[in-house]
Parts: structure tokens; sequence; C-alpha cells
């Protein structure tokens, strides 16, 4: 196992912060409920630099430092350089309900989880296949389907060489492998894990191509390597996402949130919200031995 250190929980008050990325020497993380765009600066106080209209999921930086981030309901993925936001793409002609997690390579293309409703936490879809897909949009905002027949496809990263993909399917609860040619094309899918009881949500990647992945149903982080062995974990309340950043990148972090905030068991996942949860949500951070790597 990889060696950590004592978990400390920052002091911010959050609700359901989503898709840390380490970019410029800061965190930068979306906050859904609140629809805001946020980052961590070095003195760790938050500083909210966007407020939106939609909730914002994943985030990503094209090659011009210039922000991506996904309108979730909109299903739009929209571009900003410190003016106002303007639309990159428009995925609501992609089947599906709403935009969640995505991954930007070093190149500015972007890759976007599309997801529906028809797929619940209360199933254990074990077999290959859904509704879902993945989309990739070009640097120049022209989108296709990088991989379809998915099943809540959420936290993606890509390996430092480039050539290697990995998708967290949480509702299948597995990672699924894909090799990455160098026009971005996914291809020859696999599965590197099947979990029992992880959910896989979101993930980083690090230096040996391990991938640490949230699962906030079973309130855990897990460390799969690349041969798909289970090499650390980590109990954090409603841990929904991670990044590895600080100095020389061997800071892990964790955004957690209050499980009563997360779709139900309901297969018509539709069970209602707690009206005022107040900020339960978190960021967590850590050290670890080896550091990150690759995108995001």
């Amino acid at each position: 196992m990889s060696e950590t250190t004592a978990i400390t929980r920052l002091p911010i008050p959050l609700v359901f912060p989503e898709g840390p990325r380490w970019h410029d020497g800061a965190l930068w993380f979306s906050e859904i409920t609140e629809r805001t765009i946020n980052r961590l600066t070095p003195a760790g106080d938050r500083e909210v630099v966007l407020r939106l209209e939609d909730s914002p999921s994943g985030l990503g930086f094209m090659p011009d430092g210039s922000l991506l981030f996904v309108s979730m309901t909109r299903r739009q993925l929209l571009r900003w350089d410190g003016g106002s936001p303007r639309l990159h793409a428009d995925l609501s002609g992609v089947a599906g309900e709403y935009l969640n997690d995505m991954v930007v390579d070093a190149d500015g293309r972007a890759y976007v989880g599309v997801r529906s409703q028809k797929v619940s936490p209360a199933v254990f879809h074990r077999e290959p296949g859904g509704p879902d897909c993945v989309v990739v949009v070009e640097p120049d905002g022209r989108a296709s389907v990088a991989a379809h027949q998915l099943c809540a496809p959420n936290g993606t990263v890509i390996s430092a060489d480039g050539h290697t993909v990995v998708l967290a399917e949480t509702y299948a609860r597995r990672l699924t492998v894909f090799d990455r040619a160098w026009s971005g094309e996914w291809l020859r899918r696999r599965r590197l894990i099947q979990f029992e009881r992880t959910f896989p949500d979101g993930v980083c990647i690090d230096a040996e191509n391990a991938v640490w992945v949230c699962s906030p149903y079973s309130s855990e982080v897990v460390r799969v390597s690349q041969a798909g062995e289970v090499t650390d974990r980590l109990a954090i309340t409603g841990a929904v996402a991670c990044a590895l950043g600080g100095d020389h990148r061997r800071t892990l972090f964790v955004l957690a949130v209050d499980p009563r905030w997360l779709p139900t068991f309901d297969p018509a996942l539709g069970g209602p919200l707690p009206t005022d949860p107040g900020p339960a949500g978190a960021i967590y951070a850590l050290d670890v031995a080896v550091p990150g790597a690759g995108w995001p």
C-alpha cells in the first residue's frame, strides 16, 4: 500500500462541491447547489469566480488558460476567459437528461459525460451496456460521440502519455479502460475493476497510473492500481470527487457531500431532497506518496 498521512478537513462551508481541478497553483471546483465556480486560494480562502444560472459540474482548462465548464441541465459546454461565459458547444441534441463530469486534454479536447435517469443506484447494472455516452468536443467546438452504451459515466482520467483513458461508470460499479488514439478517439474497451459495494464517482490519476476513486454511497476513497487491484482504502463520508494538486501534486483533495443530497436508492431516482441540509459539504486534504500525473 502507498503511504498516506492524516486527513485534514478544510474550514470552508459547502453543500455540494464537485469537479475539482488543480490549475495554476490553486484548486478550482464547482458548487452545484449554489451554482458557482470557485477557487481555493493558496492561503486557503474560498474565492467565488462565477455565479451562474444553471448548475455547473465538470471543469477543465484550455491550452490558453481559459476555463471550460459544464452547464448541467442546459446541456451546454461554456468557455470563460475573464469576461462573460460564452457557448463552446451545444450538446442538447445528444440523448440524455443532463451533462456531468468532464476531462480536458492538453490540446483542449473535452470529453463530457451525458447521463440519463433510466438507470438507478438501486439496481446493480452488472452487464456491459447502458443508455448513456461520452461526447468528445474538439477545440473548435465540433462534437461527436466518443463512447456509447455506458452506464452512468462519471469521472474520467487520461494517462500522462495520453494513450489510456479510465472512466468511472457509477451505477455499474466499475472502472472501464479505453485505448486512446492520437486523434482522441477511444478504442478497445475493457474492464479495469468490477466493484461490489463501491460506486466510482470522481477520479484522479497518479504517476504510477493508479486511479484514486471516490465512492459517495459507500463513503470511501480507494486507490486502484493499473493492474486493477485496490491498494488503499480511506473512509470519508460522502466522498464524491478528488484531485491531486499542491506542491509537486502530492496532495490529494477530496470533495464530499452530505449523503442526503445523493440520488436516493429509489429506482425512479426522484426521491425528495432535504430542504435545508445546511453547509454539510466539505473539502479534505491529505499527503500521498505518489504524485499526480496526466489529466485532469
